[in-house]
């Protein structure tokens, strides 16, 4: 099983036809991701690596059953491709485009939570779920391997590493979920937490985070009220940035007292959450989880 994708995803690409678009696409078909359709404005008709392309969504939708769609489109037309894609009835949306306004991103959330829909993103790497080959996004594709542990993270380049590591130890993932790292995103860890906390096939859950915003702590009260029948292992990178400093994310910043990486691990560790102090434990901690 897997959580979000899976062997039935039937994916489109918006801005296909892009160098973003176009690299990522060959990526995700050499993979084996079942990608149906793809979508540029003016360029109807046409087709990449034998996918049709669509001028809208709508018409890729009513065509090819579409209904996941990953946007690698400049940072102007992005929030209008993800309410397209979610107008359309698209139900996972992944925005891999960094560099959108927060004021943008306000009416994005909104607009998509109104219709229903999930987004990953933006400012993220995307999603995948090695089991069933599909790939909707920038992940290195060749570090991943099935197994029980199921991701979320708002670090595309730690995610990549603790990947590595669980490879080298024969571990592998159920799905991994970059939900980015800029201020207003789509899911949360907690959205996500829930939904793994379904899936038979995930046993333990790693949680890496970062200074800035509130997701952790967020993600500990989710626990503290609810409880969780997985372990869950997590990491928050920051812990020696200036306060007032944007590190790396436009969301990774410590303003006001709050979003510090001590405050994040204190909270996360009250409710039993096992922290790591340094990327390079990850693998062995999530090891003795599954023992």
């Amino acid at each position: 099983m897997s959580i979000l994708v899976d062997k039935e995803t039937r994916v489109l690409v918006q801005g296909i036809t892009g160098s973003e678009g176009s690299f990522h696409t060959r990526q995700s078909l050499e993979y084996g991701t079942n990608i149906v359709a793809g979508v540029t404005p003016g360029k109807g008709g046409q087709s990449f690596e034998n996918i049709p392309i669509f001028d809208t969504v709508e018409a890729a939708v009513q065509e090819t059953g579409a209904n996941a769609s990953v946007i690698y489109v400049p940072p102007r037309f992005a929030p209008d491709a993800v309410m397209e894609a979610a107008d359309a009835g698209i139900k996972v949306i992944v925005c891999i485009t960094e560099w959108i306004p927060v004021l943008d991103m306000v009416k994005v959330y909104a607009y998509v939570k109104s219709r229903g829909a999930t987004l990953i993103g933006p400012n993220c790497p995307g999603i995948i779920t090695p089991g069933a080959r599909c790939r909707m996004g920038v992940m290195p594709y060749r570090i991943h391997r099935e197994g029980s542990i199921g991701i979320i993270s708002r670090s595309g380049t730690l995610t990549y590493e603790a990947v590595g590591q669980l490879g080298a130890l024969g571990l592998g993932e159920s799905t991994v979920i970059g939900i980015g790292g800029d201020p207003i995103i789509g899911v949360k860890f907690t959205d996500l937490m829930r939904q793994f906390k379904e899936d038979k096939q995930t046993e333990v859950v790693l949680l890496i985070g970062e200074i800035g915003g509130n997701a952790e702590e967020e993600a500990a009260s989710y626990i503290e009220e609810e409880g969780y029948p997985k372990p869950v292992i997590g990491f928050v990178a920051g812990l020696t940035a200036p306060p007032g400093r944007r590190m790396g994310h436009a969301g990774a910043i410590i303003s006001g007292g709050q979003g510090g990486a001590e405050e994040k691990i204190a909270a996360m560790k009250r409710v039993g959450i096992r922290v790591v102090k340094t990327p390079a434990e990850i693998g062995k901690t999530v090891q003795e989880a599954l023992k």
